[in-house]
């Protein structure tokens, strides 16, 4: 079930701790796409918070936010490019886009398999993904004071295996969110030490968000045709011989 548009951005817009989410995530999809230029960059879910620094430079932005969820005007100092569209049926060409972000889209599908293949055929070949849920092992999955408390949280496994099935190849992954989930001002001061420590730390306490990056598997054709056809393609350039004549 998705959540409401308009309690997604009072979290990251209007509260503490939502703004503190956007600085880290942030820093990490930064580390996983550093550029953008002259591409074509999607968020579908709510992903706008995280999508502003791909603005200046990639050829276009799209925020494409599901029917069930609803739609707010962004960016709000520059022309809308929020799209309102079905959670399966984008208004995208195929193999439109270079990257494509998913927050808070995924984990609260009704119809995750076909949300995935409709990520893969937006996507152009070699296409990088970025997907971003809840983690299952993190304390930001089990509080829901915060959007990642909501919908079906994931293992690094689990998200792969079922990136995998839908053609995508996971190349990378991060957890971040080692901060607890909470707004007391004690631990929104000392977040910057937690996600420092967090990869030392990960055996006692697991990042709150799981991120893995995945591209675009176009699989080459299996079928005998054409390699058949092409076996011996000089054949074409010998010359033809006559038929010699019957005797009469």
């Amino acid at each position: 079930m998705h959540l409401d548009v308009q309690d997604l951005r009072n979290f990251y817009y209007r509260s503490p701790l939502g703004r503190a989410v956007q600085k880290t995530v942030r820093a990490e999809l930064a580390e996983l796409w550093p550029e953008s230029k002259g591409q074509t960059v999607a968020g579908y879910g709510f992903a706008v918070p995280f999508l502003r620094p791909y603005l200046a430079d990639a050829r276009r932005v799209i925020a494409l936010m599901p029917a069930p969820q609803g739609v707010i005007g962004w960016p709000s100092d520059g022309p809308n490019i929020s799209v309102l569209c079905e959670e399966t049926l984008w208004p995208v060409e195929t193999g439109r886009l270079d990257k494509l972000l998913v927050m808070h889209g995924l984990e609260t599908s009704e119809q995750p398999s076909a949300l995935l293949e409709e990520c893969w055929r937006v996507l152009g070949p070699g296409g990088s993904a970025l997907f971003v849920v809840p983690n299952r092992a993190g304390l930001w999955s089990r509080s829901d004071q915060t959007p990642f408390g909501f919908g079906r949280p994931y293992s690094q496994s689990q998200l792969e295996a079922q990136l995998k099935d839908h053609s995508f190849l996971p190349e990378r992954h991060k957890t971040t969110l080692y901060q607890p989930p909470s707004n007391k001002r004690f631990w929104l001061k000392t977040a910057g030490m937690w996600e420092s420590l967090g990869g030392k730390l990960s055996f006692v306490a697991a990042g709150g968000v799981l991120i893995v990056q995945a591209s675009k598997r176009v699989q080459a054709p299996s079928g005998p045709g054409l390699r058949e056809t092409v076996r011996k393609p000089l054949e074409v350039l010998k010359p033809k011989v006559k038929p010699e004549a019957k005797p009469v």
